[in-house]
């Protein structure tokens, strides 16, 4: 869990109590706690993470007891590293007390609190949580800015590594309706193990088995962050997950675990009316688990294909879609990827890097973990290390990326992972272009690949394969706020200004505090001349980098140049070189076009990656008919 002011809280609840525990959330939130509670589960998470890392980094643990938490394995498991650990603050919901063995706490009982942020019980809580931090909370900040080396690329990094959390649900035409084939919602196959920490496991399995089905090229097969949301929405309600998602059909599960032994349960159903359509119960060996994964991947096509001709799945060999038979292996990339989707700070991504290494010294011909291990260490860099390591990391990540495409060169996600780390990691667009090619061909039912490969062509100035790849991420994955996010980039390198608002819109619909989309909103209003609206837009906006840049260039515009250099020489005071693109950016706008040029040739200099959207950014647009800025687009690999 990243530390950015306030005192950091890890708060566990029972899932039914999930509507009164946001209220408690907020109000913690407003007093300047730093909180993870699992609705801050990433745009691009494709499993439910495990909880040890933000367990283990929270200042405290904050329980909400209840009649129901109460019986729940999860809170207790989360209430024992608390107590264990000594920063446990126990709250009650109705009146419960704790169960035998947290007693020894003092209990803040919230059965009466009226809801407000400023209430007795809440500053009982926050007093709490305070003294295990050793320190009094703080305003809460702003969402700490991605560095220069992430936060464009069109919203690329953000599917990989930027929060998409929050939920709220809204209706639209039935999303994808205008895709081919049938579609299918895979939702998270639920733990019956007994042991909270092999979520991991179940959550792996259910997605193995959802890539399997995604390989036949005439199944729609929904993407596991939108699936998640709606099973989390709407619970049983098959008919309700299916309307949600647009999903012909809904498969859901089990996997119970027992030393060597597994057993799952499956189930297709009709998603208009939630019938069973087929069901099955394997139990094997763990040694098995890789054929079978492919044995109900298959017998759900088969059924889902009953009336499409020549549609059944193949049952091909794990190994040649990237994949080990290595079950320690397999474990252990299992485990990166639940690090992975933690997103709570170095530490969880340090964690999952090491799972990967753990895999790859068991088989070093596992494609999927050279690929993980190739973006994992691409963001630890991003966002965590010095300029002087950048070359050498890179270099690492690449080596990787490159490494998975050889093994497993058919494999749509080890390609597209080349693309984004040449990208970011050593601006070379050109070379980039085949392996998101392939991968754009490969991936037509993956949405994390259409989504990198849409941000790539929007930067490259390929509006109709932008558009095209966008829109099917967005079928694919019409819950996650971080695709209409990107959406609303790809609208805005073809200068669609309206439609960017509408996708900006809707990715804030679906969880208001996404970075980047108010950015992207303000600057479609600021290209359509509504300034004071512009301005009141960027004021939302999260992310620092992004909200002074466009504050810089929203003022100077209405007249107001004192505020306007004010918020440059803010950029510049809090991200040094790190906003050598966005001062140039800011300078372009100003129409000092000879600096503006200066700033863009240091940029190139020290490895800027906001020049891969030089391109097509409307900001740049009074520098293009300078020769020096065409010669740079051309050095870079535009064209």
């Amino acid at each position: 869990m990243a530390k950015s002011g306030g005192p950091t809280v890890f708060f566990s609840y029972a899932r039914a109590d999930q509507k009164q525990a946001k209220r408690v959330i907020a109000a913690l939130e407003a007093a300047g706690c730093e909180l993870w509670w699992d609705g801050l589960l990433e745009g691009g998470d494709t499993y439910l993470p495990t909880t040890e890392a933000a367990l283990e980094g929270a200042d405290a643990v904050v329980v909400l007891w209840s009649k129901t938490s109460i019986g729940s394995h999860w809170v207790r498991d989360e209430a024992t590293v608390g107590r264990d650990r000594r920063c446990l603050v126990p709250l009650s919901l109705d009146g419960s007390m704790p169960p035998l063995g947290f007693r020894q706490f003092q209990l803040v009982d919230i059965a009466q609190w009226n809801g407000r942020a400023n209430a007795l019980e809440i500053e009982r809580i926050v007093k709490a949580i305070s003294a295990f931090a050793g320190r009094a909370p703080v305003p809460k900040p702003s969402t700490p800015a991605l560095n220069r080396r992430s936060w464009l690329v069109g919203g690329a990094v953000g599917v990989l590594a930027v929060a998409g959390g929050g939920l709220t649900f809204w209706k639209w035409q039935t999303p994808g309706k205008d895709m081919d084939g049938e579609s299918v919602a895979v939702l998270p196959f639920a733990n019956l193990s007994g042991d909270s920490a092999q979520v991991y496991f179940s959550d792996g399995l259910s997605e193995e088995i959802r890539l399997g089905l995604s390989r036949n090229d005439r199944l729609r097969v929904l993407a596991p962050v939108s699936a998640g949301k709606a099973a989390e929405e709407f619970e049983d309600d098959v008919p309700s997950i299916a309307e949600a998602l647009g999903a012909t059909y809904v498969l859901r599960g089990s996997v119970r675990r027992s030393n060597s032994v597994v057993r799952i349960a499956a189930e297709l159903l009709n998603g208009k009316t939630g019938t069973p359509l087929w069901s099955d119960i394997f139990d094997r060996q763990m040694t098995d688990i890789f054929l079978l994964q492919d044995e109900i991947a298959a017998s759900v096509a088969e059924i889902m294909s009953a009336q499409m001709t020549g549609a059944k799945t193949d049952r091909i060999g794990k190994r040649e879609y990237g994949g080990t038979k290595n079950l320690r292996a397999y474990d252990a990339y299992l485990r990166g990827n639940a690090y992975y989707a933690l997103r709570s700070g170095e530490a969880a991504y340090r964690a999952a890097l090491r799972q990967y290494d753990a895999a790859l010294a068991l088989d070093d011909d596992y494609a999927k973990a050279h690929a993980a291990r190739a973006r994992v260490i691409t963001v630890i860099t991003n966002s965590y290390a010095q300029a002087e390591e950048f070359k050498a990391r890179y270099d690492d990540a690449v080596a990787s990326a490159e490494r998975a495409v050889k093994i497993a060169p058919e494999l749509a996600i080890v390609q597209s992972t080349l693309g984004f780390v040449l990208v970011q990691g050593r601006l070379d667009l050109r070379g980039a272009r085949v392996p998101y090619e392939k991968s754009y061909r490969l991936g037509k039912g993956d949405a994390t690949v259409q989504l990198l490969y849409a941000a790539y062509a929007a930067e490259m100035g390929w509006q109709d394969k932008a558009l095209t790849a966008i829109n099917r991420a967005v079928g694919l994955d019409p819950l996650n706020p971080a695709t209409h996010r990107a959406q609303a980039f790809v609208h805005y390198c073809a200068r669609r200004y309206d439609d960017v608002i509408a996708s900006a819109k809707k990715a804030l619909d679906l969880n208001a505090k996404l970075s980047l989309a108010h950015a992207y909103w303000g600057d479609a209003l600021l290209q359509q001349g509504a300034l004071a609206e512009a301005q009141r837009v960027f004021d939302k906006e999260p992310d620092q980098m992004t909200r002074l840049t466009g504050l810089a260039i929203i003022r100077q515009r209405l007249g107001d140049k004192a505020a306007a250099e004010a918020a440059r020489e803010a950029l510049i005071a809090e991200f040094g070189d790190g906003a050598t693109y966005q001062q140039a950016q800011i300078l372009a706008q100003w129409g000092q076009k000879e600096e503006a040029l200066q700033k863009l040739q240091l940029a190139r200099q020290i490895g800027d990656v906001g020049l891969a959207y030089a391109n097509t950014d409307p900001l740049l647009d009074p520098l293009r008919t300078a020769p020096e800025f065409s010669n740079l687009l051309k050095a870079l690999g535009f064209g």
